[in-house]
Formats: C-alpha cells, sequence, structure tokens
C-alpha cells in the first residue's frame, strides 16, 4: 500500500491526474460532509453526510466512497481563524487528515475553509427548501464549498 504525508495544496495539484476525482471533506465533531468532483475537476458536488461515531467507521464508509467513486485525492477544509491564526479546530483537521494519511493510500491536503459553511449556507437560501432540510444539508454542501474552492485554485495552477 503506497502512503503519503500530508501534502501542501501545490505538492498535491502536481501529483494527482488531470482526469481524477476528488472528494472534500468538511470534519465536525459530529458530522462529517462528503463532496465530490468531476474527472475534470469543474465542479465539486453535494454527495453525503456521516455521522461520526469513531474513526475505523468513518474510514470503512471512507474507503466504500473511495473505491465506489475511483476517487485519487481527498481535500479537507481547514479552518483557520479569521485572522490566519491557527485555533484547536484548525489542529484537529489537521490530526484528521494525518490520520486519513495512515488510513489511506491516496493523497491528502488541507484548504482553507474560512467562511466555507456561511457561504453554503448563503447558496441553499437560493434554494426553496425549508430550514431543517438545510440545516440537514450544511455539511455536505460546505464539504462542495470546500473542494470547489481547491479545484478553482488548480484550474490555475495547471494553465
Amino acid at each position: 500500500m503506497k502512503t503519503y504525508n500530508l501534502l501542501e495544496n501545490d505538492k498535491f495539484a502536481e501529483i494527482i491526474n488531470k482526469q481524477s476525482r476528488l472528494i472534500g471533506i468538511d470534519h465536525g465533531k459530529k458530522n462529517i460532509g462528503i463532496s465530490i468532483c468531476d474527472e475534470n475537476h469543474n465542479i465539486a458536488t453535494p454527495l453525503t453526510t456521516i455521522e461520526f461515531t469513531q474513526l475505523k467507521f468513518f474510514i470503512i464508509e471512507l474507503r466504500n466512497i473511495i473505491k465506489e467513486n475511483n476517487v485519487e485525492g481527498i481535500v479537507v477544509g481547514n479552518p483557520i481563524n479569521m485572522d490566519g491564526s491557527l485555533g484547536p479546530r484548525a489542529q484537529s483537521a489537521r490530526d484528521f487528515s494525518k490520520s486519513l494519511t495512515e488510513q489511506l493510500s491516496i493523497p491528502v491536503t488541507l484548504w482553507d475553509e474560512r467562511l466555507s459553511s456561511e457561504g453554503a449556507y448563503k447558496g441553499m437560501s437560493k434554494l426553496s427548501i425549508n430550514v431543517t432540510k438545510k440545516q440537514k444539508k450544511l455539511d455536505e454542501n460546505s464539504a462542495a464549498f470546500i473542494l470547489q474552492g481547491f479545484i478553482d485554485y488548480y484550474k490555475n495552477q495547471i494553465k
């Protein structure tokens, strides 16, 4: 099994295939939002929300998603403080991401997720769904917002 260290965005962008699917992860204490992008890295789409109980159970579900969708890389949201500093949530995201690199054989990177929940919620506000449904879908929509940020960056890197 090939292993990767947690990669910086530019190194991650260098090693992923130009035709590959990626998943985005919005890591929370109770729920983890998952999104996926198309092979051409054009658009990130919300996929699912997984209730987090234990890392080993999450890894099993994540492996299934990776296998079923031919995923070649993972982008995890990094909740950096608005002033750019790293707080406890950012350290938790880093620890979580490092655990992924130890358990999975695909590259993982962290992406600055400042305002992802707010952006996802605003995006959903344009849809005609009620608040309860918006809250249920917030994590996976936040994951899509995170992944879209990375794939937009990636598209600019490969020009």
